[in-house]
């Protein structure tokens, strides 16, 4: 397992603690994920991934995932609410999708292998929340041309278009169910005036590879995407309008990281630009395995968008984490050993978890001091211990809670402990300890005054 793996070699590594700059991308430790799609609603960030299956040697690809933050930094983990079995029609291949919000429902465009046809076909599926879950709204695909990597757009005007493809680009009008199109769909000329040249290549002569993401600025149109393969880079052109004439503009993010593909999603988000992609940064990771990141940017004055290079520190934190309400063990910054499941009291819960693994939670705004610490757990087997900590895995210690087996790993008991220098806003770390095995599961946790 993924987890394991980032686990073992993040215990050989220098100790870093008691220092705050403890990487914090890729942003989701548990598993392996690619082609991020971020989507703000409510004041928060729903970030839509692909899943790379463990040791995959190919883009083994099952189900998507969502996360959603309110910080850019504590990232909570809402399980899978779409996969392949959601398409009665569909084969194989869940590969980059991306979902929008119109009138209240969740709409989610995703690319898979067409069952009849053996071709990738464009499917979409719908809920009532971000989170799911999400049902095929059609029975049916929506659109297919064995082409891939759909992108939504609403207009300012309220018309909808969806884009994709590859080695073509497409786009079609969305009529205003966001599950039909009016027309057929057109192919957007590829020159070289608006997408770049490729050096070396007559087949395809741009630099358009892939993974379309079209949005509007003011009354600028930007279509991002995975450029030359391979390795890819990220470029993108600008329009006056949603279907052209497209100009381009150049390099977003240069060839970077262990993974020959890459995929942009960009957002503007509490006054602040981020760009998403991915990488094969995690232990195990490379173009199979990759895992998902983000940056924080700002666009020029004459809106192009600058260079982003890939780090390892990542977005910086907006404002802090309230550890005195109920917080999900699922809402993490950075994970080593753990992995998440589905919880039998809904939601998701941390599991998997053995001695020395941990949680950090950044930026919690402990105030004046907690004095208790309260978590709901579960043990199949004689339990363990949560080492609360700051500053660092190996920090110092504000708090122990004994956790003893509750005769199964779903049924849920509260552990409460004191807490003593959990002061001002620290980032807080869940380390766990106890035997062999695997230890126990928690649900989700808080401090009290």
């Amino acid at each position: 397992m993924v987890a394991a793996v980032v686990a073992a070699l993040l215990s050989t590594a220098a100790d870093p603690s008691p220092s705050p700059a403890r990487a914090d991308n890729p942003i989701i430790q548990t598993i392996y994920t690619a082609d991020p799609a971020p989507l703000v609603h409510n004041g928060r960030v729903y970030l839509y991934t692909g899943h790379d299956e463990d040791g995959s040697t190919w883009f083994t690809m099952k189900e998507w995932r969502v996360w959603s933050s309110d910080d850019m930094v504590n990232w909570t983990d809402h399980g899978s609410p779409l996969n392949l079995d959601t398409f009665s029609w569909a084969r194989q291949d869940a590969w980059a999708g991306q979902a929008i919000e119109r009138n209240g429902k969740f709409y989610w465009y995703v690319p898979v292998i067409n069952d009849a046809t053996g071709r990738p076909a464009i499917g979409v599926a719908v809920a009532d929340s971000p989170t799911g879950p999400f049902r095929d709204a059609l029975g049916r695909p929506l659109v297919q041309n064995g082409e891939i990597d759909p992108s939504v757009f609403i207009d300012t005007d309220g018309q909808a278009y969806l884009y994709w493809g590859n080695p073509n680009l497409w786009y079609v009008k969305l009529n205003a169910d966001m599950i039909s199109y009016s027309g057929s769909p057109t192919k957007i000329p590829l020159t070289t005036q608006g997408f770049g040249t490729r050096p070396g290549s007559t087949d395809r002569p741009t630099l358009y590879e892939e993974g379309p993401w079209v949005y509007k600025r003011g009354s600028l149109y930007y279509n991002v995407y995975a450029a030359q393969c391979c390795s890819e880079h990220i470029a993108y052109s600008t329009a006056p309008g949603p279907t052209g004439p497209w100009t381009y503009r150049g390099t977003v993010m240069p060839t970077q990281g262990s993974s020959f593909t890459n995929h942009p999603g960009l957002i503007d988000y509490k006054g602040g630009s981020y760009f998403f992609y991915h990488n094969g940064a995690l232990p195990g990771g490379g173009g199979f395995t990759r895992s998902v990141a983000v940056e924080k940017f700002t666009y020029n004055p004459d809106g192009t968008i600058p260079q982003i290079n890939m780090t390892s520190a990542g977005a910086p934190q907006i404002g802090t984490l309230n550890p005195y309400v109920r917080q999900e063990a699922e809402t993490i910054a950075w994970a080593t050993g753990v992995e998440t499941e589905r919880s039998s009291a809904g939601g998701m819960n941390v599991g998997w978890i053995e001695n020395g693994d941990s949680i950090k939670v950044k930026g919690a705004a402990f105030g004046t001091g907690a004095r208790q610490f309260t978590a709901r757990v579960a043990s199949a087997t004689s339990g363990g211990t949560i080492e609360l900590r700051v500053d660092g895995p190996n920090g110092p210690v504000v708090g122990r809670c004994t956790v003893s087996g509750t005769g199964g790993w779903q049924n849920w008991a509260d552990v409460s402990c004191p807490v003593s220098g959990a002061t001002g806003t620290r980032d807080l770390y869940l380390k766990f300890t106890g035997g062999g095995g695997y230890l126990f599961n928690v649900d989700y946790w808080r401090f009290t005054v």
